[in-house]
């Protein structure tokens, strides 16, 4: 029974865990634990109280939705893209409509004015829902104590989802269009197929602009020797006449245009130095 004896002094353990914890330093360690706690356990609800707003003074909006979308009590309330306040209480008044009751930082309430609008957004594409509310006209009178203002009613994930669904399955359709469109082009099929393909109807093409210029450098030649033909060359005359005389007019208007300024910086140069003199 030799090695069972370690386990047959229950008392001396016991005095020695009593002994222990009247010590200094057991004391000391117990209330340093103490402290610690009571200092996080402090922390913590100045913390939460500041993000709920509970020791800043503050005061309440309303705003009815047909549908928050997620919206939950605590969310974040912010106007400018600054964090103002939390929803406050969330009731359903009937089956389409939804009561947001909002509680907002008191020195905010000079910026929010009676048309402002609020919306449900969301923090990033999957993050929490926020109410931001809108900047109204800075002619409108302040927001008052629990006033209830306009809301934009939030646009749905699932809507969003399904409208993207629909893109893409256009998209897909234009694609196969565009694909079965290049293979008859590849294959000749069409007139920009047959472009393409065809080197005869290329060579025809080319053919046809080479002769549109031809016949562009034709006429130029054709009215530079109809100015030297007898018969017609005093109408180019009278024309040239006409388009000089024009061009002299302009010509002359812009000179009268810069003597009559010229002359106008004189006399105001003169007038500045005669009231100097005086």
């Amino acid at each position: 029974m030799k090695w069972f004896k370690p386990f047959l002094k229950p008392k001396k353990t016991i005095k020695l865990i009593k002994m222990e914890a009247h010590s200094p330093q057991f004391k000391f360690r117990l209330g340093l634990f103490i402290i610690v706690g009571i200092a996080l356990f402090v922390l913590g609800i100045f913390i939460i109280g500041k993000q709920k707003n509970l020791f800043n003074p503050v005061f309440g909006l309303i705003a009815n939705f047909q549908n928050v979308s997620g919206l939950q009590v605590g969310n974040t309330i912010r106007f400018s893209g600054i964090n103002v306040g939390t929803v406050d209480d969330i009731q359903i008044i009937n089956d389409s409509t939804v009561k947001v009751k909002m509680l907002i930082k008191k020195d905010v309430q000079k910026f929010i004015k009676v048309d402002s609008r609020a919306s449900i957004g969301s923090e990033g594409i999957i993050g929490d829902k926020v109410v931001v509310i809108s900047q109204g006209n800075g002619s409108e009178k302040v927001v008052k104590n629990n006033q209830l203002i306009l809301a934009n009613e939030p646009i749905e994930t699932d809507a969003i989802m399904r409208s993207l669904q629909v893109t893409a399955d256009n998209a897909a359709l234009a694609s196969d269009d565009i694909a079965g469109i290049v293979a008859k082009i590849n294959n000749g099929q069409g007139t920009l197929g047959r472009l393409i393909q065809d080197k005869e109807m290329a060579d025809n093409i080319n053919k046809t602009i080479f002769n549109m210029k031809t016949s562009t450098k034709k006429l130029d030649e054709n009215m530079e020797a109809a100015q030297h033909n007898f018969l017609l060359r005093g109408f180019f005359k009278k024309k040239e006449k006409k388009e000089r005389e024009a061009r002299e007019k302009v010509e002359k208007k812009a000179k009268e245009a810069e003597n009559a300024k010229r002359k106008a910086a004189e006399k105001a140069k003169a007038e500045a130095a005669k009231k100097a003199n005086e």
